[in-house]
């Protein structure tokens, strides 16, 4: 992790930093496990950043406006929204087409947001087919 991106790690709430610190493991071992390549870690819009070539980016992120919940951010003119949407109904809080809402007061939904996480590093892929392939 290079010193802009720890430094903005350093700025969350300690609960809320442990939070990150987990989703951004996660965007790691699903590029590994997919075989994706080299993760590019950076910061866009002062967010932390992650990306490989298959894929559109993924940032997280935790804000004040909404500070019981921190955010998986992904490109708003793609279909992911909708395709979470259909696969996950309800079960998935998302902030309108850019963003997986994930509650502090509960467990990461790890297998759901494996799959979110898999469909956007893949996403290069998988575009031209029906609910992205899933």
């Amino acid at each position: 992790m290079n010193k802009a991106i720890k430094e903005q790690f350093d700025t969350y709430p300690e609960h809320v930093k442990s939070r990150l610190l987990a989703l951004r493991e996660l965007i790691f071992a699903v590029a590994a496990e997919q075989a994706l390549g080299e993760v590019e870690e950076s910061l866009k819009w002062g967010e932390p950043s992650y990306s490989v070539k298959t894929g559109t980016p993924l940032r997280i992120d935790w804000k004040t406006k909404f500070p019981e919940r921190y955010c998986l951010f992904f490109h708003c003119q793609t279909k992911l929204a909708d395709t979470f949407r259909e696969l996950y109904g309800d079960a998935i809080e998302l902030q309108g087409n850019r963003a997986i809402m994930l509650p502090l007061s509960k467990p990461l939904p790890d297998a759901m947001i494996r799959h979110c996480i898999t469909l956007a590093l893949t996403y290069q892929q998988r575009k031209h087919l029906p609910l992205l392939g899933a």
